[in-house]
């Protein structure tokens, strides 16, 4: 059964491109890649799918010239099927096994561009430094990540909230039943998380005990790559680096805060791979002075959590049984959920094409702190989040900011409905996703 997702309307707008690329799809293991491109090959009329992991002799195609002509005649005679340009979607999976077969996709764009190309794998980002003809400008990137909320929402039968949820506005808020219902069903989702196995197994059986179980099989596969990440990196660093960024999600991560007792070099060289696996997801502190976020950095200070909810919660072993129980503002303020949901929404917000970033703020002062969970550019200007995990809390650090740097508009993300707090906007949790939508008309 294959579940709907936000990527198959980018390989649809992708296929229809007069200027088309060979794509290649990235994202961590087990995000849903290689299902997605299956699904939408069903648009075509073949499919001719490689994989290089499984197929020890597919590498052997592209070891002399990258002559893509001879390369397609001979992936023909090996799969026993035509590929016509225009007709025929080839997939190469797993393409990090054969970083000749990466180099090859820009000739795919300047001598065959008329054959759609798509090409996934796990830990790509390691290889790209090993590629010196990686073809920048004649390949097209897209991204997925686990599902998001408004993805899960449908896939779990609840497309009619999700509906109205994208037609609500600052003027024309949900009715506060549908407010209540999407908060209960928000606590679900983070409790299953977004990773496809744990959401099919929940869609298939609604048992948070074969969630659980998938958490522990996915984790399981997960853990045993870090042995393929570098082999300078002993696997045991790795997982040290893991745990330490489980157990800091939330706060600046302190890279001295080992059981092993790692050098700041070792556990940095450990947290960076993880990182690159896409694993974990890191938070830069931004000085926010202005746009682009990325090029106003404190590379001394960052935040790191992992790429879902549902698998921090198996890592941080919280009793399901006992939060299923608890109303979602108890729920959430759990384990720093509140703000890893809402990272982790803003970061499924953007399209496909776009490799985003998350950043916060943070200013240490004399005799105080102030921080904002992130910031976001909106209209060409720097756009504060700040995180409240209930429907209370002041805003001192947000309007402190603002204040500082001369921000008129900021987003307070929480259990209350859609508001408005004067030039505060104020987004549930659930709808954060929604956030470019809502803001579309204010300058």
């Amino acid at each position: 059964m294959y579940i709907a997702r936000n990527i198959d309307s980018a390989l649809v707008e992708w296929k229809d491109d007069r200027f088309r690329k060979p794509m290649l799809l990235r994202g961590a293991r087990q995000t849903g890649k290689t299902t997605a491109v299956r699904n939408f090959a069903k648009l075509f009329d073949s499919f001719v799918e490689l994989n290089f992991e499984r197929n020890k002799l597919l590498p052997g195609i592209f070891e002399d010239d990258l002559d893509v002509r001879r390369i397609v005649r001979q992936i023909e005679g090996i799969m026993r099927k035509r590929i016509v340009p225009g007709r025929t979607l080839l997939f190469l999976d797993e393409i990090q096994m054969c970083p000749r077969a990466i180099s090859a996709l820009r000739y795919f764009y300047e001598e065959m561009p008329e054959l759609h190309v798509i090409a996934t794998g796990s830990l790509l980002e390691f290889v790209f430094d090993k590629i010196k003809d990686f073809g920048v400008g004649r390949i097209r990137n897209a991204f997925i990540y686990p599902f998001s909320f408004a993805e899960f929402a449908e896939a779990t039968g609840d497309g009619i909230l999700v509906e109205h949820m994208r037609e609500a506005t600052f003027g024309r808020p949900l009715s506060e039943l549908e407010h209540s219902m999407l908060l209960e069903r928000m606590k679900t989702y983070v409790i299953v998380g977004g990773m496809p196995a744990a959401v099919g197994a929940y869609v298939q059986t609604q048992s948070y005990l074969d969630v659980a179980r998938m958490h522990t099989d996915i984790m399981t596969t997960l853990k045993s790559d870090f042995g393929k990440y570098d082999e300078k990196v002993p696997s045991a660093r790795i997982r040290n680096a893991f745990a330490s960024v489980v157990a800091q999600t939330g706060g600046k991560f302190v890279y001295s805060n080992s059981n092993l007792e790692l050098s700041y070099r070792q556990a940095k060289e450990a947290t960076d791979l993880l990182e690159l696996s896409k694993l974990i997801v890191k938070v830069a502190s931004c000085h926010a002075n202005g746009i682009p976020l990325g090029g106003d950095v404190n590379p001394k200070s960052s935040k790191f959590m992992l790429l879902d909810t549902g698998l921090y919660m198996h890592e941080c072993q919280l009793d399901i049984a006992d939060l299923i129980s608890r109303p979602p503002a108890d729920f959430i303020n759990k384990g720093r959920l509140a703000e890893m949901l809402v990272g982790l929404e803003l970061l499924k917000s953007y399209d496909a094409f776009t490799d985003s970033e998350l950043f916060y703020w943070h200013r240490e002062a004399a005799n105080s702190t102030a921080e904002v969970d992130y910031l976001v550019q909106h209209n060409g200007a720097v756009l504060p989040v700040e995180v409240k995990a209930g429907t209370r809390g002041a805003m001192k650090s947000l309007h402190m900011l603002m204040a500082e740097k001369g921000i008129e508009l900021g987003i307070r993300t929480s259990q209350e409905n859609l508001g408005v707090m004067g030039n505060v906007r104020i987004i549930p949790h659930y709808m954060i996703g929604e956030w470019k939508r809502l803001l579309a008309d204010i300058h």
